[in-house]
């Protein structure tokens, strides 16, 4: 397929200053100014995903026969391809990824947006941000090479977790833990070390941990949740209740270390038949009424858009080699 020339510049812009800014990193690992060097195999793993290359073989056929992207044509072997993806450090794309956020996030702002949905609208004159975390578990690896030999047949390929501002959409930030059947509660330090105070999170049931929710409140970071079924409640004060809508003070827990008493805010709002149950830290129904408590976390869906554009659109949902 031929390069085109628009999304090429464009991404050449982008990153250009990204790439730079990891050099200096680059060779404290002691990497040398080597021709698969930083730019080239950023350009690399660029042109495999944005052009659907098939392999290793067809990408060093490239960029012999025309380059791609920022790279002239290049003749090496498909043998020193190969090992240089094996040894590459992942931290220097880690690092090009995060110093392109803030490019990201200038350029959202700069575009012509479409208004806020009134949730939003209404939650951020209270709150400074809304974020939203989630985990996902990456599928099998199929086809081995060589090097993974020696890996179990079907083994999943990790977990992978992010943090993603529900206003831009864009990710804030993004971590991987090489157990596929890591806990959520795994992450729970990366959480309370990245979130500044007024904050407002939407977590998913993962994360259901009355421990971690009092260490969040105690920050001043509160959360939207979804009731677990069976959950043991004492409700102390009862706000509204009608034909559609429940909005009361409860406490949760049974006092132990393991599961502390815990206040919040039970609201539960009727769609047809089905009661669906949500739980906040923000107690004041004034602060946070209770169907914009419900239209936030019918938004954390967004967070699997993004994990379904990152596994499907990009081809990663299993990884082949």
């Amino acid at each position: 397929m031929v390069e085109d020339e628009a999304i090429a510049s464009q991404l050449s812009a982008l990153l250009t200053p990204a790439i730079t800014s990891q050099e200096n990193y680059y060779r404290q690992l002691g990497l040398r100014g080597r021709i698969l060097n930083l730019p080239l195999m950023v350009a690399a793993v660029l042109t495999l995903l944005w052009r659907d290359v098939a392999g290793v073989t067809e990408l060093t056929r490239m960029l012999a026969s025309s380059g791609f992207l920022w790279c002239k044509p290049t003749t090496v072997t498909q043998q020193a391809m190969s090992q240089r993806f094996l040894s590459f450090p992942a931290t220097l794309f880690e690092g090009v990824f995060k110093n392109l956020l803030p490019s990201l996030r200038t350029a959202w702002y700069q575009r012509n947006q479409r208004p806020l949905p009134e949730s939003i609208q209404f939650a951020l004159t209270k709150f400074s941000r809304i974020w939203i975390v989630d985990s996902s578990t990456l599928e099998a690896l199929f086809c081995k090479l060589k090097s993974l030999e020696d890996i179990p047949k079907g083994q999943l390929a990790g977990k992978m977790a992010t943090v993603i501002d529900l206003m831009t959409r864009l990710p804030v930030d993004i971590w991987f833990l090489e157990n596929p059947r890591a806990s959520d509660v795994k992450l729970e330090e990366n959480i309370l070390q990245l979130v500044p105070n007024k904050t407002l999170l939407l977590l998913d049931r993962g994360f259901y941990h009355f421990s971690f929710w009092l260490q969040l409140i105690e920050r001043d970071i509160h959360l939207i949740t979804r009731l677990k079924k069976g959950a043991s409640i004492q409700i102390q004060q009862v706000f509204t209740k009608s034909y559609d809508l429940k909005d009361s003070l409860v406490r949760l827990g049974s006092g132990t270390a393991k599961t502390p008493f815990i206040t919040l805010r039970l609201i539960e709002v009727r769609s047809g038949k089905t009661w669906h149950s949500y739980l906040t830290s923000v107690l004041d129904p004034q602060v946070l009424p209770p169907y914009v408590v419900a239209d936030l976390y019918r938004r954390r869906w967004r967070i699997e858009e993004a994990f379904n554009t990152v596994k499907r659109l990009l081809g990663l949902s299993y990884l082949w080699t």
